[in-house]
């Protein structure tokens, strides 16, 4: 029994308010499960109680898109992104030659040390991709290594055509859609495509997301990063759960994502790193499009693995009540993954929950930085 909570979020959909918000609360833990929720007065009793001092409760942090698997360091791109330069997607071939040249054990090292940052920081659910191998072999083993870590794994195949590749982008589509996803669908839930100038075009994305779809990978797409372009509407056309970026949209665009009621998933690190335009996530939302955060955390465009972080920026630059923005990283982050059983903290759901040092989750965007995260449970145990 989790007592003396001051305020629990609890993320559930049958309330009025966004959060559904319990004060002076306490929870019931069991079998890894919640098993009741209420006042703290009215508690049951319990082998075990844990009394937190009046601290604030929120469902661990759902981060939907992270690119973990990578070697190398792009410090340097970054210092010249700072002093003027613009930002390009030709960047991740950098970082695709790192990451052939890595062994095994170094990406499972660097995937294990980030999970690890992410952890301590509340992120309790997280997706990953692929997308630096480039080769049928290492597709393949950059998902065996993000499997380890996560269920939530993503075949990216499809990011950039690869330099011995750019002169015959149509034999490289080939390739992701034959062999590479051979040797990737038996260690990915997810297939994805940036759908983006100098990336793949709507007819390319459509072609990998069929063949994915062929052999049972749900689709998802990035899009709308770099301009305005296709993906958006072929996200919504598709029915896929979640396109991701989102910062150049139309009206239409818009439009589609709440007829579809594909999530789209914003990425404020990306726009911190590359002084790219924020997304217009109050537009969405007053659309009424569901709209998720998460890292995008990468070695080029993003390198923060702070869910915290990513909230902080979407109150003060996307504006986002801290409300909306901690209910965008937890519940609306679950269903960008198509998930029920994390996100929130109701009877039945996993007992994945963040401990605040700090009386309310307000406090994530009001003391940016701040290392507030003062205990983490996944599934009933506590893991920091």
């Amino acid at each position: 029994m989790l007592t003396g909570i001051g305020e629990l979020v609890t993320n559930d959909p049958g309330d009025d308010d966004t959060l559904g918000l319990r004060h002076d609360a306490a929870l019931l833990v069991e079998r890894g499960r919640v098993a009741w929720v209420g006042p703290a007065a009215s508690a049951p009793a319990a082998d075990l109680r844990v009394d937190l001092g009046g601290r604030a409760v929120l469902p661990g942090f759902v981060d939907s898109h992270s690119h973990l698997v990578h070697a190398g360091d792009r410090a340097a791109e970054f210092e010249a992104r700072m002093a003027g330069r613009p930002y390009a997607a030709g960047g991740i071939r950098t970082t695709v030659a790192a990451t052939r040249a890595a062994t095994d054990e170094q990406l499972t090292a660097t995937v294990a040390r980030l999970v690890a940052e992410m952890r301590r920081q509340g992120t309790t659910t997280l997706e990953t991709k692929s997308g630096y191998g480039l080769t049928v072999r290492d597709e393949a083993r950059s998902l065996a290594v993000a499997r380890q870590f996560t269920e939530e794994t993503t075949y990216l195949g499809a990011h950039v055509v690869p330099a011995e590749l750019a002169d015959d982008p149509a034999a490289y589509v080939d390739l992701v859609t034959g062999p590479m996803l051979e040797a990737a669908a038996p260690h990915a839930r997810w297939i994805d495509v940036f759908c983006e100038t100098g990336a793949f075009d709507a007819d390319q994305a459509s072609a990998v997301l069929a063949a994915g779809a062929a052999v049972g990978l749900r689709g998802r797409l990035h899009a709308n990063q770099l301009g305005p372009g296709p993906g958006v509407l072929l996200a919504a056309e598709l029915g896929l759960a979640a396109v991701d970026h989102c910062t150049y949209l139309t009206d239409a665009d818009v439009d589609a994502l709440r007829e579809t009621g594909t999530v789209a998933t914003l990425l404020p690190g990306v726009e911190f790193s590359t002084r790219q335009p924020y997304p217009d996530a109050r537009r969405l939302l007053d659309a009424g499009v569901r709209v998720a955060l998460a890292s995008d955390c990468n070695p080029g465009s993003s390198f923060t693995s702070s869910m915290a972080f990513c909230i902080a920026l979407a109150v003060r630059e996307m504006g986002l009540t801290a409300a909306e923005a901690v209910h965008a990283a937890t519940a609306v982050g679950a269903a960008a993954l198509d998930r029920d059983d994390v996100g929130r903290l109701t009877v039945g759901a996993r007992a994945d929950l963040v401990v605040l040092d700090a009386p309310s989750h307000v406090h994530l965007a009001y003391r940016p930085g701040v290392p507030l995260v003062q205990a983490v449970w996944v599934g009933g145990r506590q893991v920091v």
